[in-house]
């Protein structure tokens, strides 16, 4: 591995090391979604939700799931890109694609905890404070993912 400072490096150098790093940080991302995703999946299979779920539950625990899937999607495609266009010079094209499709997996993937803490609470608590501890969460992990890394960039 290189010890040399950015400023030493090369394009390709730098666009290998980006590349390299974004991937690590999509293998970290995705063992979230699908733990997520297995315990949203699991959860329609339970004879409590089958038998006591309401149509508010139902509807949050089907939100949940899509938002689930778009992050799945959206934080796999550039793994997938990397591997269809391997060797084809196009890793600059891909790094675009791939920041912008990892924020947008990132969003869903806040979603999608805020929308299975909201189905979790409004089971075990239910009304306004389920929402109130939704609400909260969804807050921390957008402070945590996206306004600190904001706020830093400036």
């Amino acid at each position: 591995m290189r010890t040399t400072s950015d400023a030493e490096e090369t394009p390709k150098e730098r666009l290998d090391r980006n590349l390299g790093e974004l991937l690590q940080e999509l293998r970290v991302a995705q063992a979230g979604v699908q733990i997520l995703f297995g315990f949203l999946l699991s959860i329609a299979f339970t004879e409590v939700y089958v038998r006591d779920a309401n149509a508010f539950e139902r509807g949050t625990h089907l939100v949940a799931v899509l938002f689930a899937v778009a992050s799945v999607g959206l934080l796999t495609a550039p793994a997938a890109w990397h591997r269809i266009l391997f060797r084809r010079g196009k890793r600059q094209e891909i790094m675009h694609l791939a920041t912008r499709t990892t924020i947008a997996g990132l969003v869903c993937l806040s979603l999608a905890f805020t929308a299975a803490v909201l189905l979790l609470a409004e089971m075990v608590i239910g009304g306004w404070a389920a929402f109130v501890v939704a609400g909260v969460c969804g807050l921390f992990i957008a402070a945590l993912w996206f306004a600190v890394p904001l706020r830093e960039r400036e």
